[in-house]
């Protein structure tokens, strides 16, 4: 077989046989993914790059004070100057904790979409209850939501998850404008979510998609649920001028394993399996349905980032891939758990798990509507920077 390479030396997935990188545990699973001559991927020579152009040590501790600085500011003389999303997981309950020691006051915000695993729960209160925070928790309308749920699975589409991760941040930025809060504080990190291949999820704000496949395949009205697409968003962040701060990117010292360690240590925290299994949901969906229907084991690229930080060493990551996603009784448990509570008879649950995939895209996206965006803040960018020099 002969192996064609691009103009950058690099090889295809898709002329490949099997192959897993030499650096990383990325390998052929994603179609994207490219090797050079000695076998590394391009996920690595894209980190080595990326590191030479982030700001220095000292530059990142300057802005995370700058940025707090800001945000105490403009919180002044209200009850709270943050919003936190906590989902009893590693990063964002460091967060709490983080948030704590810069003597920020965040009003934390839990999303309940009724697949919360037990040992989270016990993680939030015990943040909530150790730093003294307010808890405000966002439940979803039960019926609406399932029903979105029930529509994803029908439409047989990747990203299961986008109906939990768009309602998510709706729910954050809802809650945010209704108490003028202006800043969202951010668990999204570089550390260890900056991997994740392009063909293994799904747009999370298209919401021309996700009311495309609602309303092919759901049957409850969609009223209730706190949608995000990208004239709400516009309206959030241009209008209200509510904005999402990373705020651990700006943290040199962070490291999953170091944080972990710590809140364990101080808060009682309990570990609950894989990356984002504090949700039932998800623990079933990133450890069973995707590798059984898409192929795709979510753990390589987490595991990947974890190399490419220096946290782990490519040994430990292949040794952890050697391992079921999670225990195999559990996921028969989860299997029939999730029919159920989402409303599948068995019979009906094995026949949309098993039926052929659809892309997103089948099903329409808003793709003229983002240009119809980009458009018009084109055409008022002169007018806005008009305005700011008669300001200055």
């Amino acid at each position: 077989m002969t192996i064609m390479a691009d103009a950058t030396g690099q090889t295809g997935a898709a002329n490949l046989r099997h192959q897993v990188c030499t650096k990383t545990v990325m390998d052929t699973s994603d179609p994207d993914i490219t090797f050079d001559g000695n076998g590394v991927c391009n996920y690595w020579h894209e980190w080595q790059a990326l590191q030479k152009t982030l700001p220095t040590v000292e530059e990142r501790r300057a802005k995370l004070a700058a940025t707090v600085a800001e945000i105490k500011l403009r919180g002044a003389g209200r009850p709270h100057d943050c919003i936190l999303g906590l989902s009893g997981g590693v990063d964002s309950s460091y967060l709490a904790h983080l948030c704590n020691e810069l003597g920020l006051r965040p009003l934390v915000i839990h999303f309940d979409n009724g697949w919360n695993n037990e040992l989270a729960v016990s993680n939030i209160e015990q943040m909530v209850t150790k730093l003294g925070l307010d808890l405000h928790t966002f439940v979803m309308d039960w019926p609406e939501f399932r029903d979105l749920q029930r529509a994803y699975f029908k439409a047989s589409v990747l990203d299961l998850e986008v109906p939990t991760d768009h309602m998510i941040f709706g729910a954050l930025y809802k809650v945010a404008a209704k108490r003028d809060i202006k800043y969202i504080i951010s668990g999204n990190n570089m550390a260890t979510e900056w991997l994740l291949p392009r063909k293994w999820y799904y747009s999370k704000f298209d919401l021309a998609n996700l009311k495309a496949i609602h309303k092919r395949f759901g049957n409850e009205p969609f009223k209730k649920l706190p949608a995000l697409g990208i004239w709400q968003s516009a309206g959030y962040t241009l209008l209200r001028g509510i904005t999402d701060v990373k705020l651990l990117d700006m943290v040199p010292e962070y490291r999953k394993t170091d944080a972990k360690r710590l809140l364990i240590e101080q808060y009682g925290w309990r570990e609950y399996g894989g990356k984002h299994y504090e949700s039932i949901f998800t623990r079933f969906f990133q450890g069973y349905i995707l590798p059984r229907k898409f192929g795709i084991d979510k753990r390589k690229a987490h595991l990947s980032n974890l190399i490419l930080s220096g946290e782990i060493t490519r040994e430990q990551a292949l040794a952890e891939l050697q391992q079921p996603t999670y225990d195999e009784r559990l996921q028969q448990q989860d299997k029939i758990y999730v029919a159920k509570k989402l409303g599948f008879t068995d019979a009906e649950f094995e026949a949309v798990l098993s039926a052929p995939n659809v892309a997103h895209e089948t099903y329409g996206t808003d793709k003229e509507e983002r240009a119809r965006y980009f458009k018009m803040m084109a055409a008022i960018k002169p007018v806005t920077r008009i305005v700011k020099r008669m300001k200055g």
